[in-house]
């Protein structure tokens, strides 16, 4: 049976994943947010993608990127809200 719970759990890290792949998206295509705020977005979606790390530093590494950026006075409030769900999304990723 745990090895059920392993893939399971892993397909929900990997959905998280893609959900916040998906949210990062629009904010580094939003041309409203800042520039080095879109930069940062697109850091921790290349973050996300790296296969040499496990889903779990890859989640680590995106949200230290994302929590440097979030006290940003330049960002937009709508944007932060977005980057804070991005955080919920992948705090929730244990390796």
């Amino acid at each position: 049976m745990s090895g059920s719970k392993t893939s399971k759990r892993r397909a929900d890290y990997e959905q998280r994943v893609q959900q916040a792949l998906a949210v990062l998206g629009e904010v580094s295509q939003d041309t409203t947010t800042p520039r080095n705020i879109r930069r940062s977005a697109k850091e921790a979606m290349d973050a996300l993608q790296v296969n040499q790390y496990s889903i779990g530093v890859r989640a680590s590494n995106a949200i230290a990127i994302l929590d440097e950026i979030s006290q940003d006075p330049n960002m937009p409030p709508y944007t932060r809200v977005k980057l804070w769900n991005v955080v919920s999304f992948l705090e929730a990723i244990k390796d």
